[in-house]
């Protein structure tokens, strides 16, 4: 825009924001005096200053989604958005209620800090974004433990994860992910996880368990996580049996029906076969119909995984 045009067109000022969401660096650009952007800032006047440098070009009250866009211009555009908003943004409505605030992941080099509304956590371990209407956000289950670190109770956090489990979140990239970003703030999702955890395999465990003395073999270890020479997180198997490289995974063909739960088990499945170690999957359901043949199913593998073992 020439100098003074934008005054004459507003409406073509409004085409270069998000939603009348705009960055005074970029009014400057378009012929905007910075003294004028703040100058129409002020009580009474036809714009507002949302965050430092962030401006919304109207005097209303703003959407979230305007606060979510004024986040992201304000945090620069390798910004992330986690925890609540995020949440909310993937379908997930089992979240406390509080007031609005936005969550941004941004790389550690960026020297920002949070402002108003808006969280600023700055960090090694960027994920890579999933965009929902031009909304960049960390994956679910990156959104979901991040919210879970803020929450101070339990309840609202044991409600927030099982929801996500229910949704498609595997309990082993949940416990993947806490274990892989900071400690602080995990103990109460921790346990909230594994008490989840213990309800979704207490009766297919205890099938196994009595599959398991029909075979002879030794006892496996029960749900123990599994990580590599590197300390990169594998898998939590049912049963583990460690001298052969054995896991044995009972696996609900309801709970893996699913897009984003078949390709967690595949990514799972890929762990296993890079670790060396191989692994058996039983349906729940066989473990009671079948109880005999799963147990055959069982020693074979074990005695071809002893093989395997030894020739290597």
């Amino acid at each position: 825009m020439k100098s003074g045009e934008w005054a004459r067109d507003p409406e073509g000022l409004h085409q270069h924001s998000r939603g009348g969401v705009i960055t005074v660096a970029r009014l400057t650009e378009l012929g905007v005096p910075s003294m004028t952007c703040y100058r129409r800032c002020r009580p009474g006047k036809p714009w507002q200053r949302l965050l430092p440098g962030v401006v919304l070009l109207h005097s209303g009250e703003p959407t979230r989604r305007q606060l979510i866009d004024a986040a992201l211009l304000y945090a620069g555009p390798d910004a992330v958005v986690t925890g609540a908003v995020s949440c909310r943004r993937q379908g997930l409505r089992a979240l406390p209620d509080q007031p609005f605030r936005v969550h941004l992941l941004v790389p550690l080099e960026h020297k920002i800090g949070g402002s108003g509304q808006v969280i600023i956590e700055r960090t090694t371990r960027l994920p890579q974004a999933v965009v929902f209407d031009g909304v960049p956000l960390a994956p679910l289950v990156r959104s979901v433990l991040d919210e879970c670190r803020r929450l101070g109770s339990r309840q609202d956090v044991s409600a927030l994860l099982s929801e996500a489990v229910q949704r498609g979140a595997s309990l082993p990239e949940l416990f993947g992910e806490l274990d892989a970003g900071s400690s602080r703030g995990t103990a109460i999702p921790r346990e909230a996880l594994h008490r989840i955890a213990d309800g979704a395999r207490s009766a297919a465990e205890v099938d196994a368990m009595r599959v398991w003395r029909m075979t002879g073999l030794p006892e496996p270890r029960w749900n123990r996580e599994l990580r590599d020479e590197n300390g990169e997180y594998i898998a939590t198997p049912d049963g583990y049996f460690a001298a052969v490289g054995l896991a044995w995974e009972i696996d609900s063909y309801d709970f893996h029906f699913g897009k984003q739960q078949y390709a967690a088990t595949v990514a799972r499945n890929a762990r296993y076969a890079a670790a060396g170690i191989v692994v058996l999957q039983t349906l729940p359901s066989r473990l009671r119909t079948e109880p005999r043949r799963v147990a055959a199913e069982l020693v074979a593998a074990h005695r071809a995984a002893e093989a395997r073992s030894r020739a290597a």
